[in-house]
């Protein structure tokens, strides 16, 4: 949802000026991001409850397909979306198996290192994918490979032509991982979803060859269920 100032000094039962002294603060801390005047909310709200994701209703969605996923593969998988130069996790079902980094919902890693990153940068325009990448990260996680700017264009460009990516112990040893875009009705990508595996355990092939078209046939529902679900009538609440 996204509000002006005015939209919110009415909702809170604020004075304009005091609503927007509120929301200049939670800009600079993060938390909302404006523009032309509107307000919305980041991610970087998971941080403190999950509240933002919920109200999209893009987690009730995927959250069934994820678990079907899951019992399929035994492996983990996730959904993610970008805040700045990282991604943010939204959405989570794990196995009990032991990983390199410990991971919940609104946990933070520097996007060009992990599957997910890579195909939410891929959907942005050279402009905006610059603007991003010049963000800092606030993840507190240095990469074991830092792709270079000509490495990371590279791999978004075969990730736009084949529809996903792979993170081969990119982010830290021991971690592999293969992810796919949701996308909303009008192509957008609004969501990575992937499938995490233990590299020792899991050779490429099999996370390419065995679990890639099962997230892929995951990826497709949820974003079809999403766009259907954003086509239906939007019901205007009574006036009193």
């Amino acid at each position: 949802m996204a509000m002006t100032v005015s939209e919110v000094a009415a909702r809170t039962d604020l004075a304009r000026p005091t609503a927007r002294r509120l929301l200049l603060t939670l800009e600079e801390l993060g938390y909302v991001r404006s523009s032309d005047g509107v307000y919305s909310l980041t991610t970087k709200v998971l941080e403190i409850g999950t509240a933002g994701i919920a109200a999209q209703g893009l987690w009730d969605i995927a959250r069934p397909h994820m678990v079907a996923l899951v019992a399929q593969t035994t492996e983990s998988s996730s959904m993610s979306q970008l805040d700045g130069s990282d991604i943010v996790y939204t959405a989570r079902v794990p196995v009990a198996k032991i990983i390199a980094l410990s991971v919940n919902i609104g946990t933070r890693f520097p996007a060009p290192a992990t599957s997910m990153g890579r195909v939410l940068l891929a959907d942005l325009q050279a402009d905006e994918l610059t603007k991003t990448l010049a963000t800092p990260s606030r993840s507190g996680i240095v990469p074991r490979v830092v792709l270079s700017r000509s490495e990371l264009d590279e791999s978004l460009a075969e990730i736009r032509e084949r529809g996903w990516a792979l993170s081969d112990e990119l982010l830290s040893l021991g971690i592999r991982s293969v992810a796919a875009p949701v996308r909303d009705a009008q192509g957008r990508t609004v969501a990575a979803m992937n499938v995490t595996v233990h590299a020792a355990e899991t050779p490429i092939e099999h996370l390419t060859g065995e679990y890639l078209p099962l997230l892929l046939e995951t990826t497709a529902a949820v974003s079809a269920e999403w766009s259907n679900l954003a086509l239906l009538p939007q019901v205007e609440p009574e006036k009193n």
